[in-house]
């Protein structure tokens, strides 16, 4: 050495075996896997992207973890079917509704483990159903402060990737309007560079016409990037043997998880697509981090180019 190399410093030489022993830790969180947060008005909303969220936890490795604003007691109106299968009175008023209430989050727990739902967050906000229009349906009775708390509070401690919410459209439930604008309106309380992607998303048909949304009026968090969806998952997308089996199979197990559902069991095959739609809320670099996921969902034979 010369003599004008400078030696480190005892201070130098800590500082730099520091360092050596943080490596290991630095090393585990860039191999943390990614994680998704669901929310969702009612059990069985997470059909919607039941097939996305297969092809994320069971076959890329990621995280998922699921938030249920209400207690879905008022799904009760096709139930006759279940009350031959529980054993129990769920269409009836009063403890009907209870017993419906705690029958559904079981089953929406049963429709996670097939999934690889890690936690089932329940915020058991009454639900009160609709008369005759579901697109009308109030959410006046939810505690929204407590709410949007809870979900800033989420999204704080586990820095999630993805957040998948039902498109917040004019015809859809009120619930799942609502639902989606609160987790929208958690996502925005973060700074942009903890934001995650936020996506409205929508089970759809191959007859279908193809569905454009801009923002839902007079909510401008609901703006999306593109009218158009920028994804789309194709359930009918076959593997395994011989290309024998398919997403349809993992959505057909989820709808039969959700018994008291009656009119829920006619949707088997129903819906070959999950629509995807990236709200702006996400951030300025939504677009390079789509680009990711997409990567994740491939191969392309699971992914159907825009229409």
């Amino acid at each position: 050495m010369s003599a004008d190399a400078v030696q480190p410093t005892r201070k130098d030489f800590l500082l730099a075996m520091a360092g050596a022993a943080l490596l290991p830790q630095v090393a585990k969180a860039q191999a943390a896997p990614a994680k998704l947060l669901i929310v969702v008005a009612h059990p069985d909303d997470e059909y919607a992207f039941a097939a996305t969220t297969y092809r994320l936890v069971r076959e890329s490795g990621w995280i998922a973890d699921q938030v249920t604003i209400t207690d879905g007691e008022s799904g009760y109106r096709y139930s006759a079917l279940a009350e031959m299968y529980y054993g129990v009175a769920l269409m009836k008023d009063g403890d009907g509704h209870g017993r419906l209430a705690a029958i559904r989050k079981e089953e929406v727990q049963r429709a996670g483990k097939i999934l690889g739902i890690r936690h089932q967050y329940f915020l058991d906000q009454k639900d009160l159903g609709f008369d005759t229009d579901a697109s009308s349906a109030e959410s006046e009775n939810w505690d929204r402060p407590h709410l949007r708390s809870f979900l800033s509070g989420l999204l704080t401690a586990e820095r999630y990737d993805a957040i998948f919410t039902l498109l917040p459209t004019a015809e859809t439930h009120g619930h799942h309007r609502a639902a989606t604008i609160l987790a929208l309106e958690a996502v925005a309380s973060l700074p942009v560079y903890q934001r995650p992607l936020v996506f409205g998303v929508e089970s759809r048909s191959k007859s279908d016409p193809p569905l454009t949304f801009a923002a839902f009026p007079a909510q401008p968090l609901t703006r999306t990037v593109e009218a158009a969806p920028v994804v789309t998952f194709d359930r009918t997308a076959s593997f395994g043997f011989r290309n024998g089996l398919s997403y349809q199979i993992v959505v057909s197990w989820v709808i039969a998880e959700h018994k008291t559902q009656g009119l829920f069991q006619n949707d088997y095959g129903r819906h070959e697509f999950e629509q995807f739609w990236l709200f702006e809320a996400s951030g300025k670099d939504a677009i390079q981090r789509l680009a990711h996921l997409r990567a994740v969902l491939g191969p392309p034979a699971n992914l159907v180019a825009a229409r």
